[in-house]
């Protein structure tokens, strides 16, 4: 953990930030910047066409906060367009995706809740039926589909 070092109050400046395959991640609360047993909060700056394809949390349930643009929101096997100001709920264990299917890029926070903390945190299906069938795991741009 952080030590005597964890920060109360985080600012853009204290934040980490990942690159991940579907854009960036600014890290506003996770190990080790706080303290925090069972929660962490992270905004997602979603490229046109990107995707986190389809996948699921063990161990963590997820409330998706959109911000900017829009996506498509799978949870389990029902999707809708969300937009600014909408939320996804994802129980823990349930498959869901977002799918940026728009031109322009989508902002949205994201925080993750458990018990407990422990791996695996992630798991990717994208690749199983019939997931694969939902939304093609193959393509570069879902903003063409």
């Amino acid at each position: 953990m952080c030590g005597t070092e964890c920060l109360r109050f985080i600012s853009t400046p204290d934040v980490i930030i990942e690159e991940a395959p579907w854009g960036e991640h600014e890290w506003f609360v996770q190990s080790p910047l706080t303290k925090s047993e069972h929660l962490m909060l992270v905004k997602v700056t979603m490229g046109p066409g990107q995707a986190h394809r389809f996948h699921y949390h063990p161990h963590f349930e997820e409330a998706i906060f959109f911000l900017e643009g829009s996506a498509l929101q799978w949870v389990g096997k029902k999707s809708r367009i969300m937009k600014p100001g909408e939320v996804a709920h994802v129980p823990a264990g349930e498959i869901h995706g977002t799918y940026n299917t728009s031109k322009d890029s989508c902002v949205f926070l994201v925080a993750l809740a458990s018990r407990k903390f422990q791996d695996p945190m992630v798991v990717d299906i994208c690749q199983e039926s019939p997931w694969r069938e939902l939304m093609d795991p193959k393509c570069d741009d879902y903003s063409e589909q």
